[in-house]
């Protein structure tokens, strides 16, 4: 595969045979020669667990102190009262059963997280084959079905991300751009990792962290030293 010379010259930056430090990771990243768009720095956990066992699931989310530095759209499906504080509270887009066939027929993902209040479901749950492959459906693990709206809203457009095991059992999540700084990253990173460690489920036996490694959208990987 022909690399861009961008990415050449960052990869020589980096000695592919250690594990470096958060913070020199860190460091390297703004050595980094820069692209056109703010990057964001990118964050791969591998896990000594199995997925595939329900008591060995690794999920969670967490608020970053410095945010993700993205803007997220939020879809609240709420009815009465709960619809009218999600509106003040800030929300993108607010609907109930309306908003079933725009989804459906008309592909419209114009969103990125969606909320719902218990009572709303059922109504969500007809869209399970179309939200569940692109990870947005509400669940009561990531604080997205919920009565307290305004706050789910608040901390999904404070920087609240979610963490969970892909197939391989690696979390991939993104903790921040490259313009934030190091200092910043390695706050959103330490905190992200604590959360991974304190969710380690009682069933894992072994070595529960793997490998780390950070890299930006379009840069090669660091490995990180764990503590």
């Amino acid at each position: 595969m022909k690399t861009s010379k961008r990415y050449a010259e960052s990869a020589k930056l980096i000695d592919k045979t250690k594990e470096y430090g958060i913070k020199e990771a860190l460091e390297i990243i703004e050595k980094m020669p820069k692209t056109k768009f703010d990057e964001t720095v990118e964050l791969h956990v591998k896990l000594g667990v199995d997925s595939k066992h329900a008591d060995q699931q690794v999920r969670g989310t967490v608020v970053l102190p410095n945010g993700t530095g993205k803007t997220q759209k939020v879809l609240v499906f709420a009815k009465g009262p709960k619809a009218e504080e999600a509106q003040k509270a800030g929300a993108d887009f607010v609907g109930a059963e309306e908003l079933i066939p725009k989804i459906q027929n008309e592909n419209w993902f114009d969103y990125d997280v969606i909320v719902a209040t218990p009572d709303m479901m059922g109504v969500v749950g007809r869209l399970g084959k179309v939200l569940g492959p692109k990870g947005l459906m509400p669940n009561p693990k990531s604080g997205t079905v919920t009565m307290d709206v305004t706050k789910a809203i608040n901390e999904i457009k404070s920087g609240k991300v979610e963490y969970r095991l892909d197939k391989t059992n690696i979390i991939h999540l993104g903790f921040g751009k490259v313009s934030f700084g190091s200092d910043k990253l390695q706050e959103n990173y330490e905190t992200i990792m604590n959360a991974i460690i304190k969710a380690k489920p009682a069933a894992a036996k072994g070595q529960y962290i793997r490998s780390i490694s950070i890299a930006t959208t379009m840069g090669p990987g660091i490995y990180i030293e764990q503590k």
